[in-house]
């Protein structure tokens, strides 16, 4: 049946009604327009959920798309500077005309040709990654013994320690937390799981649970619009697109200033345990889930810490496993750049705080959710910490910046090389038996049983899939 055939039979078969005035829904609109009014306001003022950090995403926009080497424009200011007053005086009528207008002058900024951006390469996909770098050979781990299904569980609680840690004081200065709470080294308050990084990987698992390792960007991308709501920044900005039949790539490059932020970076272990000791596969998985949302050195977050995890499943060495994952990233992308004056830094300074300072002074132009100033905190976390649990959460704890990605992505890595005893007891709180997500269908609430069932059960079956699941 065509589509004007399907129309006439529902015009033909219309059976005329007279609605009372209770029975009409004109009244609806004025809660829909209080719906977009909420919606809006987050961009031009709000407070991360956890732990009240404040942010303006409309600030950061601009900051976002200057970091990726591109001029906005004067008018682009002034309507900032409006937008700001509108939000302050709670005139929706002029924020959502100067949103609109502003988002119009970022999607046509133009090349900063004078920024230092351009000095490194833009790698548009994994092909033209895979040949810049020389994978390790993958080493063969047993999917079907109780001591690997033992790291996948101790995988998934170091994350959510690390993420329920982080949480609480994410979104800022490592100063200010000193001066607020002093020395944190346990949990400032009842934990609980709800996260947007482990959210994300949810999805990721469902769609790599039917598609093993023939799970494409476009499968990930329709996990993402069935089973979660929304996002933030550079994820929520590619669920619209998604939804509009913009698919990946290009629904992470499509009007998203926020393609190098923190966003592909904080869920890339997933895809490091779904292909142990074999770098290379953690690397294309997590290239395939990073464009969902991402581009260039955005991806390249993900393909780092996919790459980190996928290694401590058969390296003990976390300075080891730090020291090949640079070497796995490009040394003509600026990502590269990143990461190894981080790592530097842990060589030259004596103290993490020293080392941290420098980063963080080298890359004060960045916002405190860009995947640049954060990678430097995992890094100087794992090289001081020294594969100690405790010091390493300490440590990334008191780096600040967003402290919840950090600290979910770098504290199972200790945890998937020692297994479970890594963890310390005082750390294990009764609410990680259980993960309450914001997310529809079976994802709402599952256990961490669960879970890791899931995801060894997955892993096995997208091995026998491919034989030994490759090797390069």
């Amino acid at each position: 049946m065509k589509a004007w055939e399907m129309a006439q039979e529902i015009f033909h078969n219309a059976q005329p009604v007279i609605r009372s005035e209770e029975e009409q829904t004109w009244t609806d609109n004025v809660d829909v327009s209080g719906f977009y009014d909420d919606n809006l306001s987050l961009d031009w003022g709000s407070n991360v959920p956890g732990s009240g950090a404040p942010e303006k995403i409309m600030v950061a926009a601009v900051q976002a798309l200057e970091n990726r080497g591109y001029l906005v424009s004067e008018k682009g200011y002034q309507l900032l500077h409006e937008g700001l007053a509108a939000h302050e005086a709670g005139d929706f009528v002029k924020l959502h005309q100067v949103s609109a207008q502003l988002r119009r002058e970022l999607a046509h900024a133009v090349k900063d040709e004078t920024s230092p951006y351009w000095n490194y390469r833009y790698y548009h996909s994994f092909e033209e990654y895979e040949e810049q770098v020389v994978f390790p050979e993958a080493v063969s781990v047993d999917c079907t013994t109780e001591e690997f299904a033992d790291k996948i569980h101790a995988g998934w609680l170091a994350q959510l320690v690390g993420g329920a840690m982080g949480t609480m004081v994410e979104g800022y200065t490592s100063e200010n937390l000193v001066k607020a709470f002093g020395d944190v080294k346990g949990f400032l308050r009842e934990p609980n799981t709800y996260n947007d990084d482990i959210t994300f990987e949810l999805a990721f698992l469902d769609a790599f649970s039917k598609k093993g390792y023939e799970v494409t960007s476009e499968d990930i991308a329709l996990a993402w619009v069935g089973l979660i709501p929304c996002g933030w920044s550079a994820e929520e900005l590619a669920i619209r697109n998604i939804k509009n039949g913009i698919f990946p790539p290009e629904s992470g490059t499509h009007c998203n200033p926020f393609n190098e932020w923190i966003g592909a970076q904080m869920r890339a272990g997933v895809c490091g345990m779904a292909a142990p000791g074999k770098p290379y596969i953690a690397a294309m998985l997590a290239w395939r889930d990073g464009e969902v949302s991402h581009a260039n050195n955005g991806i390249l977050g993900e393909v780092f810490n996919a790459v980190m995890t996928s290694l401590a499943f058969v390296d003990t060495d976390i300075r080891n496993v730090v020291r090949t994952s640079i070497d796995l990233i490009p040394k003509d992308s600026e990502y590269y750049s990143v990461v190894s004056y981080a790592y530097d830094c842990c060589i030259c300074y004596e103290h993490w705080q020293d080392a941290l300072k420098a980063c963080m002074d080298k890359f004060h132009k960045y916002n405190w959710i860009h995947a640049y100033p954060n990678a430097c905190c995992e890094i100087i976390a794992l090289i001081y910490g020294n594969g100690d649990f405790r010091e390493t959460l300490h440590i990334i704890t008191m780096c600040g910046v967003d402290v919840d990605c950090n600290a979910g992505m770098i504290m199972p890595l200790l945890a998937i090389q020692q297994g479970t005893k890594a963890i310390p007891a005082e750390l294990i709180h009764p609410a990680f038996s259980r993960l309450d997500t914001y997310m529809r269908g079976e994802y709402r609430t599952i256990s961490l049983e669960e879970l890791v069932q899931k995801t060894v059960k997955s892993i096995k079956m997208a091995e026998q899939a491919k034989g030994k699941g490759g090797t390069k």
